[in-house]
């Protein structure tokens, strides 16, 4: 199995899995792996490593609309280094910072590789889930798209500090609070842009509900621009390549430009919920995107 098919499976016996976060109380709660083989290119030094692994645990929090509390880390490798350990925790630290969040701690273990295990807490009374959409609804993104395999790219070609700079993303914890009162579906784009959509149709209860994407409407980081010379591959990196961590989501669309006066980040509508599948510009969009375990 790979990964969504394994979570699929194992939502038949867990009932509440299936959004970013699991709700308990008015509490959120969500975990993460990120392995060096997979998720740390050669380059990324263990301050990034710290602020990206930590903070994509507090992107799940984001994207269900809540407030960021805590944060905690399993760190594993073959070799405990003082100053990696410390530069992991400095980190750690400062992404939970930049979303007034509070980095409590965590467990040291070895491992035969470098690997982190995340869990992070927020606080809501009313979480955003995935499966609200509705026909008619506008699909909206935080941000741009692509940051991550600009940065991929950067560390391809040796310019680690630029990799780095581009790895350290902020998660949106304040446009997800600020959303939260508006959106009727959400998540994170960590799976890339065009999964995300897919995964917001699949987890509504509405019958044959689909979207239409403008593709000229998607927001492109500069990075994108700088990174690649073929149109294909800037395609490519801001449709499927994820780990970006923006926020997808819907809201009505008498609710947009409230919505848009709210949020702390920049939002853009990039499309519409319809009916019968997810296209852009008319035609299907395929349901690719980054996932463990995917050949």
């Amino acid at each position: 199995m790979d990964e969504r098919e394994a979570l699929a499976r194992l939502s038949e016996t867990l009932p509440g899995a299936g959004d970013d976060c699991a709700v308990v109380g008015d509490r959120v709660l969500t975990t993460d792996m990120l392995h060096e083989t997979t998720d740390f290119p050669t380059g990324v030094d263990r301050y990034t490593a710290g602020w990206r692994a930590v903070g994509a645990s507090l992107s799940d929090v984001a994207a269900m609309g809540a407030d960021a509390d805590a944060a905690v880390a399993a760190y594993g490798a073959p070799r405990f280094d003082p100053d990696d350990v410390d530069d992991f925790v400095r980190g750690a630290r400062a992404v939970c910072e930049a979303v007034d969040a509070e980095y409590v701690g965590g467990d040291l273990d070895r491992h035969d590789e470098f690997t982190v295990a995340t869990t992070a807490l927020g606080s809501t009374d009313d979480p955003v889930g995935r499966g609200g959409a509705e026909r008619g609804d506008a699909v909206c993104v935080t941000g741009a798209f692509g940051r991550s395999a600009a940065a991929i790219r950067a560390f391809e070609t040796g310019d680690a500090e630029r990799g780095t700079e581009l790895f350290r993303f902020t998660p949106r914890v304040a446009a997800g609070v600020a959303l939260r009162p508006y959106a009727t579906a959400m998540m994170d784009s960590s799976d890339g842009l065009a999964r995300s959509l897919h995964q917001l149709v699949e987890a509504s209860d509405v019958a044959d509900l689909g979207m239409d994407i403008i593709e000229s409407y998607v927001p492109v980081d500069d990075a994108v621009r700088e990174a690649f010379d073929d149109p294909e591959e800037r395609r490519s990196a801001a449709l499927y390549f994820g780990e970006d961590f923006e926020l997808v989501f819907t809201l009505a669309s008498d609710d947009v430009e409230a919505a848009r006066a709210a949020s702390p980040t920049l939002i853009t509508v990039i499309g519409n919920v319809t009916w019968d599948g997810v296209r852009m510009d008319g035609e299907p969009l395929p349901d690719r995107g980054y996932g463990h375990g995917e050949e």
